[in-house]
């Protein structure tokens, strides 16, 4: 197993970027391996790590199609449902509650 290089926080070379910044750019990894890694150094802590990629072999995002979007109105509509009362929140229920603020 090779190691990864591993860069301080904010000296990463050009063309290497995390995940958010790909999709900033409208791009996604597209399958590519892990190119490096860049830490952010804590106190009394663990560095946090961030897995940076290659921004010129990323490929587009995929285009959101209707069936898609549907999928994911449904699945954000059910996620506003209270399962003890079965009525629509208006918000996101919070995982570690499970139920709606009346319901608690």
């Amino acid at each position: 197993m090779s190691t990864l290089p591993a860069y301080r926080w904010r000296l990463a070379p050009d063309g290497l970027a995390t995940r958010r910044q790909l999709r900033a750019l409208g791009l996604r990894p597209g399958g590519q391996d892990v190119a490096a890694q860049v830490e952010r150094p804590r106190r009394r802590r663990g560095p946090l790590v961030a897995f940076l990629y290659r921004i010129d072999l990323a490929r587009p995002v995929r285009p959101m199609t209707p069936a898609r979007r549907a999928a994911l109105a449904k699945a954000n509509r059910a996620r506003r449902i209270c399962p003890s009362c079965g009525r629509d929140a208006g918000y996101v229920i919070p995982a570690h509650l499970g139920v709606c603020n009346p319901c608690t």
